[in-house]
């Protein structure tokens, strides 16, 4: 009974410690309250859109077998598979740190025999000793008056739920890069597409000048010039087509297997794109994203880590109690007389150690690098975000002149052919319109990849939700 209410004592006591950890207040966050403005932006007000953190990435994703090629990464991928590792393990350690703020209970059994010679024995006498024992109880439990356990234990809450954080962020990545690459893919598919549809046109060229050579019209320098163009899209086909081979084999190391052809896209034209999102007009959703979640927890941890430093400065109060009974013969171990119990209270108090302040100082140095690091974080996400802004603001005005470029240039090649034809003009007149068609046709598609991946990143970097 004296131990149960002894127990309880203490238990009160522990529930009751405090801590020395100082009190934690989010920084300010050392960027702009609104988005930036000017030439680049002007656009971004008025257009609409859900907020990303809102909108779950399958109604982000509308594309249906885009959404089937993510699921496989997400069961397959190993860099996603590793976030997920470290989040059991950071778990694991915080388990076994809120642990020590509660006493563990030891059954200890022991037994011994010995020879004892005349000159040592108490009976003076030669012979043979024995005792057994079997006790029950706390071995040096730490009872944590200051809070330093504690503090220990907050530290490790902030680590496990930083590493869940970067698993979220690392679950959007994967979106975006999945994504990414299936654009990539789609938009070099539709690159070897016009390549091959030059390639026709060009040996068609060649086939007629060849005729009008052998017949007299046509010069030997135009024949040539058509061949260096046949040449030339035979180059440009197989470049593309060593492309989608390597971007395929990229989607297959994102998803972690082989990704079946009929979810492959044949061009640009196939790929649904994603849902419309709006940042908003304040910065501030920047911080839920989750590497920037993920730092402030860091900086969490190392701020219950001063705690933890400045209650070494103070006693550590150790406690050993057990109960049970012990004997000179195994026969009579559990009889009626033979209990035993042990109360050891302990407290150490540093006097001199140079350690606990240099500890001290370095909790004190790790908490301005933390700082630091959560205010670069940010500041990275902001520049992110303006850049991907930037680039959604401008990015229509450049399809559409693109887009007329390519119409024009289109026009001026089947006149300068036809010119050809008739006589009229030279071949050199038709090199130059194809040639600047097929670098435009090349940027178009360009820019309508830039314009999707760009719309997949502002999702990423505006911490869309990884659900």
């Amino acid at each position: 009974m004296k131990n149960a209410i002894i127990f309880i004592c203490l238990l009160v006591f522990l529930i009751a410690g405090c801590t020395l950890a100082p009190k934690y207040t989010r920084p300010d966050a050392p960027i702009p309250k609104k988005w930036p403005e000017g030439d680049a932006y002007k656009e971004i007000k008025t257009q609409t859109g859900e907020s990303p953190a809102a909108l779950k990435w399958q109604d982000f994703i509308v594309g249906k077998k885009l959404q089937k090629i993510i699921e496989m990464a997400f069961e397959n991928n190993r860099d996603l598979r590793l976030a997920a590792l470290n989040v059991e393990q950071a778990r694991a350690y915080y388990n076994i740190q809120r642990a020590e703020l509660l006493p563990a209970l030891d059954v200890a059994a022991a037994g011994t025999r010995q020879r004892v010679p005349y000159d040592l024995s108490s009976r003076k006498i030669t012979g043979v000793a024995e005792q057994y024992s079997v006790n029950l109880g706390l071995l040096s439990w730490e009872i944590d008056f200051f809070g330093r356990i504690r503090s220990l234990k907050d530290r490790a809450l902030e680590q496990y739920l930083a590493t869940k954080e970067a698993h979220r962020s690392a679950k959007i990545t994967l979106i975006a890069t999945c994504a990414s690459a299936y654009l990539t893919y789609a938009a070099d598919k539709e690159n070897l597409s016009n390549a091959n549809a030059t390639l026709k046109a060009q040996q068609e060229t060649y086939d007629l000048i060849k005729k009008r050579f052998e017949a007299g019209l046509a010069s030997e320098l135009d024949l040539y010039r058509a061949q260096t163009q046949v040449d030339a899209a035979k180059q440009e086909v197989s470049k593309y087509i060593q492309l989608v081979a390597q971007d395929e084999n990229a989607l297959n190391l994102i998803t972690g297997g082989v990704v079946p052809k009929e979810l492959l896209p044949q061009g640009l034209k196939d790929v649904t794109p994603p849902k419309d999102i709006s940042p908003g007009l304040s910065s501030e959703i920047l911080l839920s994203r989750p590497d920037i979640m993920a730092s402030e927890h860091n900086l969490k941890a190392v701020n219950a880590m001063i705690g933890a430093a400045r209650a070494a400065f103070f006693p550590r109060i150790s406690l050993t109690t057990t109960i049970g009974t012990a004997s000179s013969e195994l026969s009579r171990l559990f009889r009626s007389g033979q209990e035993t119990w042990n109360f050891s209270p302990q407290i150490t108090m540093p006097v001199f150690d140079t350690r606990v302040w240099a500890a001290y100082e370095a909790t004190k140095v790790e908490r301005e690098y933390a700082l630091a690091q959560y205010e670069k974080t940010i500041q990275t996400a902001f520049k992110e975000v303006a850049d991907t802004l930037a680039v959604k603001g401008t990015i229509d005005e450049q399809l559409s002149a693109q887009n007329s470029l390519v119409e024009a240039l289109d026009k001026t090649y089947n006149l300068a052919t036809i010119r050809y034809t008739k006589g009229v003009d030279s071949y050199l007149s038709v090199l130059d319109a194809q040639r600047s068609l097929i670098n435009a046709q090349k940027l178009l598609v360009a820019l309508k990849l830039a314009k999707l991946t760009n719309h997949v990143r502002l999702y990423a970097v505006l911490g869309g939700s990884a659900d």
